[in-house]
């Protein structure tokens, strides 16, 4: 599904120019250590990832002599004698490899972090100081932008525009949230070739998509972080502007809007990232998780053309590259940096390693309190 493809080049992917996502983020594109080797060892199926199979790779990567081991995958913290990311990352340990692993992405909620061994280099994930926007213009003027990877250049200058409630099914017989254009809620003849409005987050790019719509603007009580790619047209507003674009639509039977292209603005970096699973954990209370913080927010990394970059079998995009966010990209990163240390100092330990990297991360200002065991010792 790529996710191997993204995080594996991320670690020691080889130097690329002019690597995008269809023009978006262009730049070189570069992993940790390009200069290293790979081996790649697939736990995962499309039911998930079993015990077995994960012990099965840890084994595989010991007997062949790996350096460092990164595994971005994660699950529900277990007694370490029965967890086999512990149980595994340990018999790593003793031959002298170390582990990285994601801290998961169920934050901001606290206990919330995974792999949590302590010998095993839990990696929680940052922000870079760039982020996405999507702008939107209205028939009456007013311009906005929003949080999305929107590969889609517009084909007109201005669509029409509708919302849940005015695109409702003739029936009216609907068993979701209109305003929110779940599923079986919207009408065709209301929908196709138009732009719709709708509250939250969810499968409306997809529900939209089905009917014939132009695009979809999303609004959500707070602006996301996270910038994802949608099957049409997309965008996440902040719930401020998504009133006035709802009061637009209710003020006119002409209203309109268009939804550009994504493009690229600097910010202020780095910030823990919203999904970044947040300590304290429940196994050993006395040692805190996660261990360091670093890039997991909208990295652009090497994608497998078998798949969709939305992963749906219905989008027709296929990419080189691809943008995503998650623990499992800030993993790599981690793991990159521990096997740089790894060629200056070969007889390191790993528990070596792994205190030259926190000792020597930048801590990180903490202005949210939902984030304060959120970054370890800070950014790498």
């Amino acid at each position: 599904d790529g996710h191997g493809t993204h995080t594996s080049s991320t670690a020691a992917g080889v130097p690329v120019r002019g690597a995008s996502l269809y023009g978006i983020a262009r730049g070189t594109a570069r992993g940790g250590v390009p200069s290293a080797r790979i081996a790649m060892y697939k736990v995962c199926w499309g039911t998930g990832c079993t015990d077995m199979d994960l012990l099965a790779g840890f084994d595989a990567a010991i007997a062949d002599g790996v350096d460092i081991i990164s595994v971005s995958i994660g699950g529900p913290s277990r007694n370490f004698f029965e967890d086999p990311m512990a149980i595994g990352a340990f018999h790593a340990m003793k031959k002298r490899i170390l582990t990285s692993c994601s801290a998961g992405n169920d934050g901001p909620s606290q206990y919330t972090v995974q792999n949590v061994a302590p010998w095993i280099l839990t990696v929680a994930a940052s922000s870079i100081d760039r982020q996405f926007k999507t702008a939107v213009k209205l028939g009456n003027g007013m311009k906005t932008s929003g949080i999305s990877i929107n590969t889609f250049s517009p084909k007109k200058q201005l669509y029409p525009l509708t919302n849940g409630a005015h695109a409702t099914n003739a029936t009216g017989e609907t068993y979701g949230n209109i305003s929110a254009c779940d599923w079986g809620t919207l009408s065709q003849s209301k929908v196709k070739g138009k732009i719709v409005y709708c509250l939250g987050s969810g499968s409306q790019d997809y529900n939209i998509k089905e009917l014939g719509g132009a695009g979809t603007i999303m609004s959500v009580d707070e602006e996301s972080d996270i910038a994802f790619p949608f099957l049409i047209p997309a965008t996440f507003v902040n719930g401020r502007d998504g009133k006035k674009i709802d009061q637009y639509i209710n003020s006119t039977k002409t209203a309109k809007a268009v939804i550009y292209k994504s493009r690229t603005v600097n910010m202020t970096a780095p910030f823990v990232a919203s999904f970044s699973s947040r300590g304290p954990q429940s196994i050993t209370l006395n040692i805190l998780k996660p261990d360091i913080a670093a890039p997991g927010l909208s990295i652009l990394a090497a994608y497998s053309q078998l798949t969709t970059i939305t992963g749906d079998p219905t989008d027709k995009r296929f990419a080189k590259y691809n943008i995503i966010s998650g623990t499992s990209m800030s993993c790599p990163h981690v793991a990159g940096a521990a096997a740089y240390v790894k060629t200056f100092h070969p007889n390191w330990s790993p528990a070596a390693i792994k205190s030259a990297l926190m000792t020597t991360a930048t801590p990180m200002k903490i202005k949210q309190r939902d984030a304060e065991l959120g970054s370890g010792s800070g950014q790498i």
